[in-house]
């Protein structure tokens, strides 16, 4: 068995639940025997090592360790790992990768390898690093990841020339897509997507039950357009509005329906993303994914925001030069300035839609 394997499985598990910590797994071995494993709680509670050493009990002596991102070594909310580890009479730790964190660094496989403990670091690098790339981006930059996720016809349209828009994707596609929200700190739309279609924006279960941890819901209204009758409002967890300069009669209109609203500098009159994304990242948020509309992806792929795009392709042509497209905004001039995708991965679903996942190649290394 591939116990590394095995302990991203359960990092997985974590996603969604632990920000602004790493969602980490760890698994425990003993001649050849799972003995213990676990995966971080929600802040606060027990990291991945401490719930693998809770279940082995008194086993762990002379035992193995495979962690899918360095043990702390500090005190933060929880006490620190390494220390729980060398106790645990653990004689070798498997990580994945190193954690960037300032506090952490190479400290705790150093903490280790002084008491004794041979450390092996690499084992399955690249999958960790995928799990944790919104920890690893916050942690480096203090900026959330940023993905962009959309919807579209074959074509790149997210509607037709009068606006109809419902459904492009079946159910199976939209179910998968509202999984997806599950995993990120935040939602994010322009207020045309609240005007069109009313969403709720919350992560729900099979049974279209709402999930009892949701995302932050952010709504980039620039003007303060946002009905107080929105559907928004009649959901649970919290809402931002980020405007520009609106009269306080609206802002107090918003904040009495259940939202906070924020006013930020506009460019062109629409409220500048890039100091919104500070904004979000001073508040701890690791991660937002982008639904649209056209307008707000044509603004997140102008200023290059994207760290990660998924789409939703649809097996239809919708056609028409008024269509809708999926990125508004004016695009590139110059096909050398568009942005390219690499590490690309494609996934067939039920009821025939694809998954395109891809991250935006930096721009000094496009072709």
């Amino acid at each position: 068995m591939n116990y590394m394997r095995l302990a991203l499985d359960l990092a997985k598990d974590a996603l969604g639940t632990t920000s602004p910590n790493p969602a980490v797994g760890a698994v425990l071995v003993k001649s050849g025997h799972i003995i213990g494993k676990g995966y971080t709680q929600k802040p606060g509670q027990a990291h991945a090592e401490i719930c693998a050493i809770n279940q082995a009990g008194n086993q762990t002596e002379n035992s193995t360790l495979y962690v899918t991102l360095e043990p702390c070594s500090h005190h933060g909310r929880t006490p620190p790992c390494t220390s729980a580890i060398i106790q645990a009479g653990i004689t070798k730790v498997h990580m994945a990768l190193l954690d960037p964190n300032p506090l952490i660094n190479g400290l705790g496989k150093k903490e280790l390898e002084n008491a004794g403990i041979a450390v092996a670091v690499g084992d399955r690098e690249e999958e960790a690093t995928q799990i944790n790339e919104a920890y690893l981006k916050f942690t480096r930059t203090g900026l959330p990841f940023i993905t962009a996720k959309y919807a579209a016809s074959l074509d790149g349209k997210i509607g037709t020339r009068t606006g109809d828009s419902h459904w492009i994707t079946g159910n199976a596609a939209r179910r998968k897509a509202n999984q997806l929200r599950d995993k990120y700190d935040a939602i994010m739309v322009g207020i045309g997507t609240v005007l069109k279609d009313d969403p709720r924006l919350t992560a729900r279960n099979d049974q279209n039950l709402p999930l009892p941890q949701q995302p932050l819901r952010v709504i980039v209204d620039s003007n303060g357009r946002t009905p107080t009758t929105a559907n928004l409002f009649e959901e649970p967890g919290e809402i931002l509005i980020a405007t520009g300069p609106i009269e306080q009669s609206r802002v107090k209109a918003l904040e009495k329906s259940g939202a906070t609203v924020v006013e930020f500098p506009t460019l062109s009159g629409v409220v500048d993303l890039r100091e919104l994304m500070r904004f979000l990242g001073h508040r701890q948020t690791t991660s937002i994914l982008i639904e649209g509309g056209g307008g707000l992806l044509g603004s997140v792929i102008e200023y290059r925001l994207a760290d990660k795009l998924v789409v939703f392709l649809a097996p239809m042509i919708i056609g028409g030069v008024n269509a809708i497209p999926s990125i508004g905004g004016l695009g590139s001039e110059k096909i050398s300035d568009s942005l390219r995708l690499e590490r690309i991965t494609f996934q067939h679903e039920e009821g025939d839609h694809l998954i395109i996942t891809g991250y935006p190649k930096k721009k000094d290394t496009q072709d």
